[in-house]
């Protein structure tokens, strides 16, 4: 299962690789090398040996290690950037997307299949009965039961699938080329899992249900008019269970 992800900012990189090369055999922000010394230095700056007087000699020392110093702030702000976008990406709750990673990948999704034509689908689930266990067992049972619906989401999808919380009870899965027959197995599949697989809380099981509608991603909509047609679907299903 892939989680989405987004790029670093790139504005400081050109900048950050040429200060360091101009200065000589310096490491890289993302790798290592060999130590540096003083000779190599003032060969890339083009000091001929005759000058390399000490007061130079103390000036390169003293910019090389400023260089260094640099470089270990800037690798610590990219570290700092990458958890920081990880967080913006992740539900609050789950260790899944949130509804704007979801919905920013589902866009990429359905602007592939307009360019190649290679379709996708999207399931929509949604954890019936949710109110009920929050009302009767307590709030922390009801996010439980939430994180173990999730984690069974997640163990059977392939790790091309993309898995989020859309809010509340509510959960999306992007299918990536997979048609809607295909979808509608696999939603069939993760519905009966859910539903075999009891949520125990205090040693107490309770048998979750799910309801769930499927939409294919064509390329012939947006994302949010992707997710109403497929939430529409998914209540369409809700109400064939009441009848059961």
């Amino acid at each position: 299962m892939r989680v989405p992800k987004t790029g670093p900012t790139r504005q400081t990189a050109p900048l950050r690789r040429k200060t360091v090369q101009n200065v000589g055999n310096a490491p890289s922000v993302s790798g290592t090398s060999a130590p540096r010394n003083i000779q190599d230095t003032s060969v890339i700056l083009g000091i001929p040996p005759e000058e390399m007087t000490e007061k130079v000699r103390t000036a390169i020392m003293a910019l090389m290690s400023e260089v260094d110093s640099m470089r270990k702030e800037l690798e610590l702000a990219q570290r700092k950037i990458s958890e920081l976008e990880k967080l913006a990406d992740q539900d609050g709750m789950l260790a899944i997307s949130n509804r704007r990673a979801f919905v920013r990948e589902m866009t990429r999704m359905i602007s592939y299949s307009q360019r190649y034509g290679i379709n996708s689908s999207l399931i929509y689930l949604d954890l019936n009965d949710l109110k009920v266990i929050n009302d009767t067992l307590g709030h922390a049972a009801g996010d439980a039961a939430l994180t173990h619906m999730a984690n069974i989401i997640v163990k059977n999808l392939r790790d091309s699938d993309i898995v989020g919380r859309l809010g509340g009870d509510e959960f999306g899965v992007i299918l990536p080329k997979a048609d809607e027959k295909v979808a509608q197995v696999k939603a069939q599949s993760l519905v009966a899992t859910i539903q075999k697989t009891p949520f125990t809380w205090k040693d107490k099981a309770i048998t979750l249900h799910v309801a769930y509608g499927i939409h294919p991603l064509l390329g012939t909509e947006s994302a949010d008019q992707a997710l109403d047609q497929a939430d529409q679907n998914m209540y369409v299903h809700k109400k064939e269970l009441k009848k059961e």
